[in-house]
């Protein structure tokens, strides 16, 4: 696809099973670390990411030879498999079946990354459940 030019940029929330806070403060940087790797080997460009504790927010820029739902179960399960690997928390941790994705324009592309980044902020206002209900 050398002559294709494309601007696909995709919003990604997915949740905690049962929406539970189980994504530890002290290791999102590492979290985060990891989830670029794996946009990145996918040959996807990772324009944000943030973790709450229930759930998480990846904006990706792809190539247009990428299937969507292949791309997130792949993720999904890889950093399953990540984080008890690490054994973070107590029990199994997994992610809830389904996901939020939102499709932007070029034009749009810093405003979600200052949304991506504003979570923190964002839920202290409204929570997760508010906002995707």
């Amino acid at each position: 696809m050398a002559n294709t030019f494309s601007q696909i940029y995709l919003q990604f929330v997915f949740a905690v099973k049962h929406r539970q806070s189980l994504i530890p403060k002290e290791h999102k940087e590492e979290l985060h670390k990891y989830f670029t790797g794996l946009v990145k080997n996918r040959n996807a460009k990772m324009l944000a990411v943030h973790s709450m504790p229930d759930h998480t927010h990846l904006f990706v820029g792809f190539k247009p030879n990428v299937l969507i739902s292949d791309f997130v179960k792949e993720i999904k399960v890889e950093t399953n498999e990540f984080i008890n690997g690490k054994k973070w928390i107590k029990g199994k941790f997994n992610w809830q079946e389904g996901y939020g994705v939102f499709s932007y324009s070029q034009s749009h592309v810093d405003n979600v990354i200052k949304y991506i980044m504003n979570q923190e902020r964002r839920h202290k206002r409204i929570s997760f459940k508010q906002e995707y209900h």
